[in-house]
C-alpha cells in the first residue's frame, strides 16, 4: 500500500478538513487553477480561430498564391491579359502541394439603379473556379454555373446588396469604362443569383462574381486569355515553401506572390495573436502557481505537529514531502476539472450559438471564432500540471527543516 497517497487521502477527507484555516486559502487556490484554464483554453481557441478564419476567407477570394504578369498595377484589376497555354495550367503537377488552380480575371465598374450606385470589382471566373471556398458564405439564392454558354448571372456579397436595395432575380446594370478618354463606357446588366456574406468587409464592400467571358469581351481578349491565375495549397503552413516553388516554375514574364505578401499588414497583425497568446499563458500558469504555493505552505504549517510525528517514527524528509505534494496534485486536479468543464462549456455554447459578436471592420469577422484543438486542450492541462508540481517542490522542501522535538512541542 502506498503510504504517503493513504495519508493525503485522509487528510482530504477528514472532517476538521473543510473547517480548517487553510480552507478558504485552498478554495482561492483552486478557483485561480480554475480560471486560468479557463482563460488559457479560451485565448487559445479564439485566437488560433480567428487567425483560421481570416485566412480561409482571403484564401477564399485570391487563392493562396497570385501568379499575374509583372506590372505597376497596384490595384485588384487585371489590365493585361495572360494566356492559358501554360505548362502548370489546367494541373500544376510540377510542384508538391498544389491542390487546385483556377484562372480568373477582374475589372473596375460602377452598378447603378435607381436610387443608388456603387463601385465594385467585378471578378470574372470559369468552370475551373472552386466555388466550394465561397458556398460556406452564401445566405441565400444559389451559385451560378458558368460551365456551359455565357450568362448573366452573378454573386453580389450581402453588403452590396443592401446598399443598392437588391435582392435574389433582380436585375442591374453595370457600367465598365473604356480605356481612352471620351469613350462610352460598356454595360452590362446582370442578374442576382445569389448573395454572400463573408463578414471580411474589404471584400464584402468590393467584389461581385460572374462569368469570366464578359470581362474577355470587354477586354477585346481571346477565349484563352486571361487576367490572373489563383494558385490553392494543401497545407497553408507550407505556403511559403510552395510559394517559392511556384515562383520558379513560372515563366520570367509572370510574377507570383502569396497572400502573406499580397496582405502583408493583415497576416502582421495577426502574429500579434500568438504573442498575446504566450503573454496569456504565463500570466494564468504565474497566477495559479502562486496561489498554489501559498496554499501548500499554509497545508504544511497547519499540519506542522503531523509532520514531527511522522519524522519521531522514522519518516523520511521525501516520504512527507510526497504526502503534501499528492495532496496539492488533488487541488490542482480539481482546479482543473472546474476549469476545463467551464472552459469548453463557454467554447461549445460560442461554436454553435455564436453570442459573441464582433465588428467586422475591425476584426474580419462577424462573431468570435472557435478552434477547439483537443491536443491543445491536453497540452495545456498536461503544462499546467507540470510547472505547478515543479514549483511545489520549493516550498515542500520546508518539511527539511522541520525539527520533530520542536514541531511536537509546537502551539
Amino acid at each position: 500500500m502506498n503510504l504517503e497517497y493513504f495519508i493525503a487521502k485522509r487528510l482530504i477527507t477528514a472532517k476538521d478538513y473543510k473547517s480548517s484555516i487553510s480552507a478558504p486559502i485552498i478554495k482561492i487556490a483552486i478557483s485561480a487553477i480554475a480560471i486560468g484554464m479557463i482563460m488559457m483554453i479560451v485565448s487559445v481557441a479564439t485566437g488560433i480561430g480567428l487567425q483560421q478564419k481570416i485566412r480561409e476567407k482571403i484564401s477564399a477570394f485570391n487563392g493562396h498564391i497570385i501568379i499575374s504578369n509583372y506590372d505597376n498595377n497596384q490595384s485588384e484589376v487585371t489590365l493585361v491579359p495572360i494566356s492559358k497555354k501554360q505548362d502548370f495550367y489546367p494541373k500544376f503537377k510540377s510542384v508538391e502541394g498544389v491542390s487546385h488552380i483556377q484562372a480568373i480575371a477582374s475589372k473596375a465598374g460602377i452598378i447603378r439603379t435607381e436610387t443608388a450606385f456603387e463601385g465594385i470589382v467585378f471578378k470574372g471566373v470559369g468552370a475551373d473556379y472552386e466555388w466550394k471556398n465561397i458556398e460556406d458564405y452564401l445566405v441565400s439564392g444559389k451559385l451560378p454555373d458558368f460551365s456551359a454558354k455565357v450568362n448573366e448571372d452573378v454573386l453580389i456579397s450581402q453588403f452590396l446588396a443592401n446598399r443598392l436595395k437588391l435582392k435574389v432575380g433582380d436585375a442591374f446594370n453595370t457600367f465598365f469604362m473604356k480605356e481612352g478618354q471620351n469613350k462610352l463606357p460598356n454595360i452590362r446588366r446582370f442578374k442576382i443569383m445569389g448573395i454572400f456574406n463573408s463578414g471580411f468587409q474589404e471584400f464584402d464592400a468590393t467584389y461581385i462574381i460572374g462569368d469570366i467571358r464578359h470581362m474577355q469581351r470587354i477586354n477585346k481578349w481571346k477565349a484563352d486569355e486571361v487576367g490572373a491565375f489563383e494558385v490553392f495549397v494543401d497545407d497553408f503552413d507550407d505556403i511559403k515553401r510552395v510559394g517559392d516553388q511556384v515562383y520558379q516554375q513560372t515563366g520570367s514574364t509572370l510574377d507570383t506572390k502569396t497572400i502573406i505578401e499580397k496582405y502583408g499588414y493583415i497576416f502582421e497583425w495577426l502574429q500579434l495573436f500568438d504573442f498575446n497568446i504566450i503573454v496569456i499563458l504565463i500570466v494564468m500558469i504565474l497566477v495559479a502557481t502562486i496561489n498554489m504555493v501559498v496554499a501548500l505552505l499554509v497545508l504544511i504549517l497547519e499540519r506542522t505537529q503531523m509532520i514531527g510525528i511522522l519524522k519521531a517514527l522514522g519518516a523520511n524528509n521525501w516520504s512527507i514531502r510526497k504526502i503534501f505534494l499528492y495532496n496539492a496534485s488533488y487541488l490542482i486536479l480539481r482546479g482543473l476539472f472546474w476549469g476545463n468543464l467551464i472552459g469548453i462549456s463557454v467554447l461549445l455554447i460560442q461554436q454553435y450559438f455564436g453570442i459573441i459578436k464582433l465588428n467586422p471592420e475591425n476584426y474580419y469577422v462577424n462573431e468570435a471564432p472557435v478552434y477547439l484543438n483537443w491536443v491543445y486542450v491536453a497540452l495545456l492541462n498536461l503544462l499546467t500540471i507540470g510547472v505547478c508540481f515543479v514549483v511545489l517542490l520549493i516550498p515542500s522542501y520546508i518539511i527539511t527543516k522541520i525539527s520533530p522535538v520542536k514541531a511536537i512541542r509546537f502551539d
